[in-house]
């Protein structure tokens, strides 16, 4: 009898450094979903390069999506139960979300040629100049641009405007782009939520159930609600999670960081915790703190609560 059970999907990249050391004692989660039997699905803006170390050193065997939501990966023999629509890239079967390469790179130089905005592209770097953009050895530096669908880049030279003008035309156009931090990721099509639903798909069918769905994420902001509506990454993820983990990097001090008022029956009805995920405002239960001491076991607590 395949039992009842949990997926859990964690944005990775807070809790891992491009070094590939782990952040925030993100270990010790890892261990706890292993001996709950959870399966732990990566989600990050890594490359599947990229993330063949760190796999390795941390013991993950299950699926990833990959390059901020462009393909879900699934390893050899992960499911008997495949999707339609999958690719073979390297050591795994992929469920390409948004269209592979090299159409993220020609719609890249496309817009940026057609506003004469300057965009930057890591693939277009010598490797003397990739390392020192990524200030990454050559050899790790170059598996950042050994890309199966999106393609990173930097605005040279650009004002805001300019951006605020690149990122309107890019939506305008069909195509995703995200603001990485360090840099920027254009694809044409990347979306978490869908990516959540193949998988989750596919668990639901190997189960003949449905497997519960909760989302583990990280935000800047102490509260909960606006968090969620002002991330869109963060967004799709409550929007396909049947419940979503917020860490907060910072604590609630007072009232006055409540959800703001106005969003009449929806707003109560996310505060009471029903309705559909992405509606729901998420109490003290779904918010901890990101640098509390006893964060994970607190975490790991929340989910094996759900009988």
């Amino acid at each position: 009898m395949i039992r009842r059970t949990q997926t859990i999907y964690v944005t990775l990249d807070p809790f891992l450094s491009l070094r590939g050391t782990v952040l925030h004692h993100f270990d010790q989660f890892l261990a706890g979903l292993d001996e709950a039997e959870f399966p732990c699905i990566w989600m990050t803006s890594l490359t599947r390069a990229q993330l063949d170390e760190p796999r390795r050193r941390l013991g993950h065997n299950g699926p990833f999506i990959g390059e901020s939501g462009c393909g879900v990966y699934l390893p050899e023999d992960y499911f008997h139960l495949k999707s339609g629509n999958t690719i073979r890239l390297g050591r795994f079967t992929c469920i390409p979300i948004a269209k592979p390469q090299p159409a993220a790179a020609e719609a890249l130089e496309e817009l940026s040629s057609d506003l004469g905005i300057s965009a930057v592209s890591l693939r277009s770097l010598s490797p003397r100049e990739l390392s020192q953009n990524t200030g990454l050895p050559p050899s790790e530096a170059e598996q950042i641009r050994m890309r199966d669908f999106d393609e990173l880049f930097f605005f040279a030279g650009a004002s805001e405007s300019d951006i605020a003008k690149f990122t309107d035309e890019a939506a305008l156009r069909g195509l995703s782009l995200q603001n990485l931090g360090a840099f920027w990721s254009l694809s044409c099509g990347a979306d978490f939520a869908k990516c959540i639903r193949e998988l989750g798909g596919l668990y639901d069918r190997a189960l003949r159930a449905h497997a519960f769905r909760v989302g583990v994420a990280t935000s800047p902001l102490a509260d909960t609600a606006l968090a969620i509506r002002s991330d869109p990454r963060l967004k799709s993820v409550a929007a396909s999670c049947d419940r979503t983990l917020l860490l907060t990097e910072r604590q609630r001090t007072s009232d006055s960081e409540s959800p703001p008022k106005g969003d009449g029956d929806q707003s109560n009805a996310a505060m009471a915790g029903v309705g559909p995920p992405s509606a729901r405002a998420h109490d003290g239960q779904n918010s901890f703190y990101l640098h509390s001491a006893d964060v994970w076991e607190e975490v790991l607590a929340a989910i094996l609560s759900r009988k």
